[in-house]
């Protein structure tokens, strides 16, 4: 990897830490709803880079959270599981254009690119709550922290997603061209 990306991997490891521990570990939404926005790490991450280095930065971005968190490694647990299966979800939701050495994820329609990232979601919060309640006898209580944290962290996720994205500036200025023609025809 050239030192470009290593800069940029880094910054967003730091930046998902300390949002995620000054920001989101403070959010409660009706009293649980805690959003993992953390989990951007296996999206934001280049497709084809090392992937013994993601799991070892998945490994420590979760380590580092459950530092702060006092959670006993269930973010680690989570985090890293769902790197080791990132691969076969990007085989799922990308198809056979995932295989090809030129595939970057900003080509990909919006649809795949939401798919991609509920799928990881939902695994990382099915790893991550089932470890947290410890007990199939409490499988609802599961299913409904998985759906709600993971709406309110895939809502937040697709925010900081677009806010970030390059891909956007296009879009923005048009959506601002259409307002202004529409102001000006209907005033």
């Amino acid at each position: 990897m050239p030192n470009n990306i290593y800069f940029v991997l880094t910054a967003r490891f730091v930046i998902l830490v300390l949002g995620q521990v000054l920001i989101f570990n403070k959010l409660n939404f009706f009293g649980f709803i805690n959003p993992f926005i953390y989990i951007m790490w296996l999206y934001w991450y280049p497709v084809k880079q090392n992937r013994p280095i993601l799991l070892l930065t998945s490994f420590l971005l979760g380590f580092t959270i459950d530092l702060f968190s006092d959670t006993l490694a269930l973010h680690a647990a989570a985090l890293t599981t769902a790197a080791y299966f990132r691969p076969a979800i990007m085989r799922f939701v990308f198809g056979v254009s995932y295989e090809f050495q030129n595939f970057r994820l900003g080509n990909a329609t919006r649809a795949q690119q939401m798919t991609f990232l509920a799928l990881l979601i939902l695994l990382h919060h099915g790893v991550y709550f089932t470890l947290e309640v410890f007990s199939l006898t409490n499988v609802l209580l599961i299913f409904k922290k998985v759906m709600s944290i993971g709406i309110a962290t895939l809502i937040l996720s697709t925010l900081l997603a677009s806010l970030f994205s390059t891909e956007n500036n296009e879009e923005i200025s048009l959506i601002i061209d259409y307002h202004h023609c529409w102001d000006c025809l209907f005033g």
